[in-house]
C-alpha cells in the first residue's frame, strides 16, 4: 500500500499546486491524519502548506514540514555530496511519516534552486521515501505536440529512475487543445494521464495581492472586494463613452487619480452589472475629492479603489508580470482549483491507485468530502429561494466552482446580480429567476389552486401566493424544474417547510415528516432524530421516525444501528414515557425486521460499550448505536445543541425526511459551509428519490 504520494514536476511554471491541493483532498477523504513534507523550501512559512493547514485543519507542527532551505541544501551537497543531502532529507521525512497514516510530499519547484539535476533528486527522494510519484508537466504557451512529447518524456524519465508512477498530469494546456491532447495520449502510457486546461482565474492576481505587490493604499473596499480576481486590466485614457465600451467582466480599471469621470463611470457600470469589475487602481498619487469617494462608496459598496504613487506605464509593467498564487488568503481560488481538478481527473480511479490505508473511521472532514463527492457523481439541480442573501451567494459560488450541483437562485434578478457583483461572485453558471415576473407564475398559480381547492384557494389568490420565493421554489421541485430546494437562512422553519407540506406531501407509508441531524464527532458520525419538527410524537410516529432515519443514514454511508432512547434501559423502568418508546420499538421491528433496533435504551448504554456490557449484554446495538431516536423534541433539540457546543461536534441539518421530494431547512445562523453541506445532502436525496431527472433549464424554464 502507498503510504505517501510525491507530487513533482520537470520544470518551473507547471501550476502543480492545483494537483497538490487535489491530491490532498483525495487523501483526506480516506484517512484522518495526513502529514505534509516539503524536502526543500525557499521561504517559510510556505504558502501552500499554510493553505493546506487552514483548509484541512492540520495540526502538524510547521517546523516538521520542511526538510531544509535551498541554500542549506546546496551547501551540504557541495561540501559532503548528494548522498549526505538525500540521507538527511530521508531522516527528516521519517520524522513526519512515523506520526501520520499517509504523507503528501511537495516536490522541489525548479526555480532558482542552486541544486543540479532536480528531476533526478526528486526521483531519488521519492524512492527513498517509499512514495509513489505523480509528475506534472506544464503546458502553458506550448503546442499540443510539445505537451504530448514532454508528458511521454517525463514518464520515461521518472519510470527509468525506478519510480512508482501513479499517474501523469499535463496542466495549464490551452483550452482549445485540451480534448485533442487527452484523446491522443489516452492509453499510450501504462498509467493514467490527466489533462487539465489553463484556468485564467487561477493565474489572475487578487486585488489584495496587487495592493500588496505595488505597495498601494486602499481608499475604499472591504475584504470581500479585495479578494476579487483581476481577470484583465483596462487602462483609462479615452473619453467616458468609449472607455465604458472597453470594460470587461472582472477587469481592474487603471486610471490616473484625477479622472473622476472614469472612476465614477466604471463603478456605476459595476453597480449595474454591465460589467462587474474587480476594482479601480489610481495612479500618479492623485486622490479624488472626498465627495467623489463618498459617491463611489455609495455606488459600489465594498468595491476596492486603491492608489499608487507611480504613473500608469511602470504600473502596467508590474501588473502584467504579476501572477496569482494559491494561499490561505485566497480560499475562492482553492475552490476553483479543486473544481478544475475534480472535473478533469478521474478522482475515483486515482483514489484506488493511491490506496491509502483506511482506518475505518469517519471524521467530520471525511464526511463532508463524501457528501460533495456523492452529490457530484450524478449532478442535480437545487433551487435556493434566498437568492439575495450573502451567505447563500457565497455557498452557490462554492457549489458551482466545485461542480457539486446545478443552482437556481430566486429573487429580483437585478438585485441578485448587483449583490453578486459587489461580492465579486461569478454567477454565469447559475440560473436566475424572479418569481414576480417569471412566465412560470401563471401555471404555478393554477397548479397551487388545484392543490388547495379544498381550502377555497382561487387562482387569483394563488397568483399572489406563488410569488413568494419558498412557494415558487417548492412548485419548481414539484413540477420537475428542480430536484430539491434549500431555504431558511433568513426564513423561519415554518415558512420553509409549510409549502412542502401543502404541495409535495409525504411519501407513501409515511405518517409524518421528520428530521435528522448528522452529528459529526471527532471520529464518527451519528444520526439524531427528530430534533427539529415533531414536538411530541406518539408511538406510531416515533416508529416512523426511526425507520425514516435509518433510511437517511444508509443513504449517506452510515450503517443504521437504531437506539430508541428513554430514561431507562430494557425492562428497568415503567411509566407512560417509557411505554411509548417500548411500543414504538416493537412497531418499528414489526414493520422492518431487517433493521437492528434496540429500545428503550439510555444514551450512555447506546453509545458507550462499557456501559452497554453491563446494562444490555449481547445487544447488537447497545454500545455502538449510530442512529439515536429521541422520544420528543424537547429532549432531542436540547441534546443535539449540548453535544454540538460541549463536544465541539459539527451538526449538519436539519435534514427533512418523509417528503416525496427533497426540501431542506437551514438554521438562520447557518454558515456558508453549512449551506454547502445541506445543498449537497439535498442533491443526494434527489439522486435517491423516485421519478425522472429534472429537465434542463432550457427545456422547462426561461430565465427571467
Amino acid at each position: 500500500m502507498t503510504r505517501s504520494v510525491y507530487v513533482t514536476g520537470i520544470d518551473r511554471g507547471d501550476g502543480r499546486q492545483v494537483v497538490e491541493l487535489g491530491v490532498m483532498e483525495l487523501l483526506t477523504r480516506q484517512v484522518d491524519r495526513v502529514g505534509v513534507f516539503r524536502p526543500l523550501v525557499h521561504d517559510r512559512p510556505d504558502r501552500l502548506f499554510e493553505l493546506l493547514r487552514a483548509r484541512y485543519r492540520l495540526s502538524q507542527d510547521p517546523a516538521t514540514v520542511y526538510g531544509m532551505d535551498y541554500h542549506e541544501a546546496s551547501a551540504l551537497q557541495a561540501e559532503r555530496g548528494a548522498d549526505e543531502l538525500v540521507s538527511t532529507l530521508v531522516d527528516r521525512f521519517h520524522l513526519v511519516a512515523r506520526d501520520y497514516e499517509v504523507v503528501l510530499v511537495l516536490g522541489t519547484d525548479f526555480a532558482d534552486t542552486l541544486v543540479p539535476d532536480e528531476l533526478s533528486l526528486n526521483a531519488r527522494l521519492a524512492n527513498e521515501f517509499g512514495a509513489s510519484v505523480i509528475p506534472v508537466v506544464g503546458g502553458r504557451d506550448q503546442s499540443a505536440e510539445s505537451v504530448l512529447a514532454e508528458t511521454r518524456n517525463a514518464f520515461r524519465a521518472y519510470d527509468g529512475l525506478g519510480c512508482d508512477v501513479l499517474a501523469m498530469v499535463a496542466n495549464r494546456v490551452a483550452r482549445e487543445d485540451r480534448d485533442e491532447i487527452a484523446e491522443r495520449i489516452d492509453g499510450r502510457l501504462p498509467v493514467p494521464v490527466y489533462v487539465l486546461p489553463d484556468e485564467p482565474a487561477l493565474s489572475a492576481p487578487t486585488v489584495a495581492q496587487i495592493t500588496h505587490a505595488l505597495g498601494a493604499k486602499v481608499l475604499l473596499g472591504d475584504d470581500s472586494g479585495l479578494a476579487r480576481d483581476a481577470l484583465d486590466f483596462v487602462f483609462g485614457g479615452a473619453m467616458l463613452p468609449n472607455f465604458l465600451g472597453a470594460l470587461t467582466p472582472g477587469c481592474l480599471v487603471v486610471t490616473p487619480g484625477d479622472r473622476a469621470d472614469l472612476v465614477i463611470g466604471s463603478l456605476a457600470a459595476h453597480s449595474a452589472g454591465t460589467p462587474p469589475i474587480a476594482g479601480v487602481l489610481l495612479t500618479l498619487n492623485e486622490r479624488p475629492t472626498d465627495e467623489i469617494l463618498t459617491l463611489a462608496a455609495r455606488l459600489a459598496p465594498g468595491t476596492p479603489v486603491i492608489s499608487v504613487p507611480g504613473n500608469s506605464f511602470p504600473t502596467a509593467a508590474q501588473l502584467f508580470s504579476m501572477e496569482g498564487k494559491l494561499n490561505a488568503a485566497t480560499p475562492r481560488k482553492a475552490e476553483t482549483a479543486l473544481g478544475l481538478f475534480e472535473r478533469y481527473v478521474d478522482t475515483a480511479g486515482l483514489n484506488k491507485r493511491v490506496s491509502a490505508p483506511s482506518t475505518g473511521r469517519l471524521t467530520p472532514m471525511m464526511f463532508e468530502h463524501k457528501l460533495l463527492e456523492q452529490a457530484r457523481s450524478d449532478k442535480r439541480r437545487v433551487v435556493l429561494p434566498e437568492g439575495t442573501e450573502t451567505r447563500v451567494l457565497h455557498a452557490a459560488e462554492v457549489l458551482l466552482r466545485r461542480g457539486v450541483c446545478d443552482i437556481t437562485l430566486l429573487g429580483p434578478v437585478d438585485q441578485i446580480r448587483k449583490k453578486a457583483a459587489d461580492l465579486g461572485i461569478d454567477l454565469a453558471d447559475a440560473q436566475l429567476i424572479d418569481p414576480a415576473t417569471s412566465e412560470l407564475r401563471d401555471g404555478f398559480a393554477e397548479q397551487y389552486a388545484l392543490f388547495r381547492a379544498h381550502k377555497g384557494v382561487t387562482v387569483e389568490l394563488a397568483y399572489d401566493v406563488v410569488s413568494d420565493v419558498n412557494y415558487f421554489g417548492t412548485l419548481m421541485v414539484q413540477e420537475g424544474l428542480a430536484d430539491g430546494m434549500v431555504s431558511g437562512s433568513v426564513h423561519s422553519t415554518a415558512a420553509t417547510i409549510r409549502p412542502a407540506f401543502e404541495i409535495i406531501k409525504t411519501t407513501p407509508g409515511s405518517s409524518i415528516v421528520s428530521s435528522v441531524f448528522f452529528m459529526c464527532l471527532a471520529d464518527k458520525v451519528l444520526v439524531y432524530g427528530d430534533c427539529a419538527v415533531n414536538p411530541d410524537p406518539n408511538a406510531e410516529q416515533l416508529a416512523d421516525i426511526a425507520i425514516q432515519s435509518a433510511a437517511t443514514a444508509a443513504q449517506f454511508g452510515v450503517e443504521p444501528r437504531i437506539a430508541m432512547l428513554s430514561y431507562s434501559t430494557g425492562t428497568s423502568g415503567s411509566g407512560a414515557d417509557v411505554d411509548k418508546v417500548r411500543e414504538a420499538t416493537e412497531l418499528a421491528r414489526s414493520r422492518r425486521p431487517d433493521l437492528m433496533i434496540e429500545g428503550p435504551i439510555q444514551y450512555d448504554a447506546a453509545v458507550e460499550p462499557s456501559v452497554a456490557a453491563t446494562k444490555l449484554p449481547g445487544s447488537a446495538v447497545a454500545g455502538q448505536a449510530s442512529v439515536l431516536i429521541f422520544p420528543d423534541l424537547n429532549t432531542g433539540n436540547n441534546t443535539y445543541k449540548a453535544v454540538q457546543r460541549s463536544a465541539g461536534a459539527i451538526a449538519v441539518g436539519p435534514v427533512l425526511q418523509g417528503l416525496r421530494k427533497p426540501v431542506n431547512d437551514l438554521s438562520r445562523g447557518a454558515l456558508v459551509q453549512d449551506i454547502v453541506n445541506t445543498v449537497a445532502i439535498t442533491a443526494i436525496q434527489a439522486q435517491n428519490a423516485a421519478g425522472s431527472p429534472a429537465a434542463s433549464p432550457s427545456e422547462k424554464a426561461t430565465v427571467q
